[in-house]
Order: structure tokens, then sequence, then C-alpha cells
């Protein structure tokens, strides 16, 4: 993988209403990944089907990890009000 890819962090809804997050330099495979395959996190292995909620892009691995830690600290709320605001903005 080149540094210069493009990286996302992204929020995934699960069957069970939770929110999984995480970062990646391509949406489409990492959903199907985490809907279909052994790659796919733990966590949302057994709550599938996934779809995603929300995501942001990033300059690079190390701030997309950075946002990653940032909006895993934030309360439930706070992540369904910027799925929300995502959601309207698509």
């Amino acid at each position: 993988m080149s540094n210069n890819s493009q990286w996302y962090v992204y929020l995934l809804r699960c069957s069970d209403d939770s929110l999984y997050c995480g970062v990646t330099t391509d949406l489409d495979r990492r959903v199907n990944e985490h809907n279909t395959s052994p790659k796919g996190a733990k966590y949302t292995r057994v709550r599938r089907p996934v779809v995603l909620a929300y995501s942001e892009m990033a300059h690079d691995r190390s701030a997309a990890c950075k946002l990653e830690a940032q909006i895993k600290k934030l309360t439930k709320f706070k992540k369904e009000s910027m799925v929300s605001c995502y959601s309207r903005e698509q």
C-alpha cells in the first residue's frame, strides 16, 4: 500500500443497533469483509449484517487512527448525532 492512499474513519450500524468504529483505505471492501469474511472484526462477526452509517476522510493513517480514537471516546448519543448529520448530508 502506498503512502499516498486515502484513509477513512467509519462507523458501522450493526444488527443489534450498536455502532462499530474503524479505519480503512477502501470502505466498500471493508464493509464487505465485516459482513462476509473472517477478516471482519470479531465484534461485527456476531452482529451481522452491518451497514455503513458514517465515514470521514483522513490525510493519512496516523490522522485516521487519531480520529478513530476520538470517536471511540464519544458517548453513544454523540455518535448517533454524527450518524444523523451524515445521513442528512447524503
